[in-house]
This record gives structure tokens, C-alpha cells and sequence, in this order.
């Protein structure tokens, strides 16, 4: 081991969040690193990645996950580089993607690192694009919705990680894309991506008229990352027997009382509607085939791969609040190194 270094810091959750988070909720810890034991290796930690589903894990709760525990390094997706090994099939320099975020090194043994391919790409694509996100959107389009060229998709939070990789692939599908966002600034990136019809649904007045404005005969895919208010919207805009791919609900992940739900779930049954929730940890065995062709889409320039970057560990819970206040365009990134 790098006898160098025998400490490195972590962000832990100092408290459970009522509402919206704050950075009282995070402390920023120095924390001593263990001696490498046979079979482990150092990791430095080049990027982490903040996710709106860790705010539903800092709620002590029952889910697919288990929640973070209290004064617990937090924990999400890393890229980092091997910096002492004793493991021979993971030797100093290797790029390494793990679960092991929210702090600037770790020692571990290789049970959940994933080594990284020799690429050209920047190794940040693979929190982003290439990564959760990316294979989030796919799996919402081609093993959810299994959108068709020539149909109407719509995307709600569509300049965020998994919404701006939804639209650029349902135009790669051959879709009709329109999307909602929530700034002027937000759209010119949509624009850019030659998204066909855009909404700012904070100045737009009634979504629901917006959105029929913007796809008169209808809609045939939803992809769901909202909820309320958007839900609404796209239920009175579906065909028959569209269908929706129910990715999240970021509206409801800081309110501290339930919710009410949309008046018109009516339409499911009049219309057919086929609404599907989805976690894409789930469909990760057909991961291989979506990194082929979404590396193939970077390579040639037909997907972008927007980042927005926060610096240094101490930005981390900035970073994550920045999330649900709308200021992040594309993938939502700490760089560390």
C-alpha cells in the first residue's frame, strides 16, 4: 500500500432530511485507511456521481435498496484508478467503476469493482451516458415502451441524465420527440439535440393544453421521470394502448406529506394504457448490448453527453441539492481528481 496514505474523506449522512435536503444533513469526515489485506486494492476516486434516488434512500423506509445509515459514508457511483493492489487481476492503474462514491479513496476487496475497457472516451461517460443513466433511458425505450419509428414520445425532465439521453435516442428510433423542461435555457439544449417540440412547463400555463398543442394526435410513449401535474398532462394526451415507462417521480422526493395523485387514471382503462415501473438494476444482463451501441453513437457524434460538474468532495452535497433545484443540465457530476 501507498504508505502515503493512511486518510481520506467521506461525506456522511449526518441526519434524515425533512423536505428538502440541506447541507446540514452531510457532514465531511476524515476517515483512516485500513492496511491492504491480501486480495484488496486502493482506489482514488477520480468522479462520483449524485442521483436523484439517493434522496429516497436518506428516508429510513423499506425499498429495493436498503436507506443509508446515520453518520455512514454515503454510497453511489465512482470511477476511480487502482493505486495499490494486492489483487492480480486488478493491477495499479486500472479504471474501475464501483458503488463506492461520496468519498476520495477507499480500500476494498474487487467483488463490486467493474474494471473499465480501454477506451478513448473520457472514463466520466460511464456514470453518464454510458453508465446508469444511459442504460436507464434504453431500457425505458426499447425493453419498457418498445418505441417504433414513426410514434410520439414524450419526455419529462428531458435536459436531466436519463431524460436528455431519451430524447436523442428516440430520435436515433426514428420518434417524434417532445420534451419538458423547465427553463429557456434548457430547451436551447433540447433544440441542439434536434428535439422536435419543447415545453417549458413553468411558463406554458396549462400543461395539459401545452402538451395537446404540441402532439394533437396524441402521444404513444411517456417517458415518466416527474410525476403529478406531468402524469396528468400525458394520461389526457395518450393514444390507445400507448404505453409508459415509469422511471421516477422527482416532484414528490422532498414532500413530507403523500401526494395527491392525477384525477384522470381513468384513462388507463379507457385508453388501454400499459404503465410500467421500472428499476434498471434489474436489466442490467443486456447492459453489454446497450454499452455497443451507445458507444458507437458517441463515437460517430450522434449522441452528446452534457455534463454538469461540480469540484472537489466538499461540492458533493451541493451538488445533490443542485439536483432538485433544477441546476443541472445532462449528467450531474463531482469531480474529485
Amino acid at each position: 500500500m501507498n504508505s502515503t496514505i493512511t486518510e481520506t474523506r467521506e461525506i456522511h449522512l449526518a441526519s434524515r432530511p425533512e423536505g428538502m435536503p440541506t447541507a446540514e444533513n452531510f457532514a465531511l469526515v476524515n476517515q483512516s485507511l485500513a492496511p491492504l489485506a491480501d486480495g484488496q486494492v486502493l482506489i482514488k476516486n477520480l468522479w462520483m456521481s449524485v442521483d436523484p434516488y439517493m434522496r429516497g434512500r436518506m428516508v429510513d423506509r423499506k425499498s429495493y435498496v436498503p436507506p443509508f445509515a446515520l453518520n455512514q459514508v454515503l454510497e453511489g457511483g465512482a470511477i476511480g484508478e487502482v493505486i495499490a493492489s494486492k489483487n492480480s487481476d486488478f493491477p495499479v492503474g486500472t479504471k474501475v467503476s464501483s458503488m463506492l462514491g461520496w468519498r476520495e479513496h477507499a480500500v476494498t476487496d474487487t467483488a463490486g469493482l467493474t474494471a473499465l475497457p480501454q477506451t478513448e472516451l473520457d472514463s466520466s461517460h460511464f456514470l453518464g451516458v454510458l453508465g446508469m443513466p444511459g442504460m436507464t433511458a434504453w431500457t425505458g425505450l426499447t425493453r419498457i415502451t418498445d418505441l417504433k419509428a414513426g410514434e410520439t414520445l414524450f419526455v419529462s425532465a428531458a435536459s436531466g441524465a436519463v431524460g436528455s439521453v431519451a430524447c436523442q435516442i428516440g430520435k436515433l428510433m426514428g420518434a417524434r420527440v417532445i420534451a419538458s423542461v423547465g427553463s429557456d435555457e434548457k430547451a436551447e439544449l433540447l433544440r441542439s439535440y434536434g428535439v422536435d417540440a419543447i415545453i417549458n412547463y413553468k411558463t406554458c400555463g396549462n400543461l395539459t393544453q401545452a402538451l395537446t398543442k404540441a402532439a394533437p394526435e396524441g402521444i404513444d410513449v411517456y417517458f415518466e421521470n416527474v410525476g403529478g401535474e406531468h402524469l396528468a398532462a400525458a394520461l389526457s394526451n395518450m393514444k390507445d394502448h400507448g404505453r409508459i415507462a415509469v422511471c421516477g417521480m422527482i416532484s414528490q422526493y422532498n414532500d413530507t406529506a403523500p401526494t395527491p395523485g392525477p384525477d384522470n387514471l381513468a384513462l388507463i382503462v379507457m385508453r388501454k394504457l400499459k404503465l410500467e415501473g421500472f428499476i434498471v438494476s434489474e436489466h442490467w444482463a443486456h447492459y453489454p448490448e446497450f454499452a455497443v451501441k451507445m458507444a458507437q453513437w458517441l463515437a460517430e457524434g450522434k449522441v452528446k453527453a452534457e455534463q454538469t460538474i461540480y469540484q472537489g468532495l466538499e461540492q458533493a452535497p451541493d451538488a445533490f441539492i443542485g439536483l432538485f433545484e433544477g441546476k443541472n443540465r445532462g449528467k450531474m457530476l463531482v469531480k474529485l481528481a
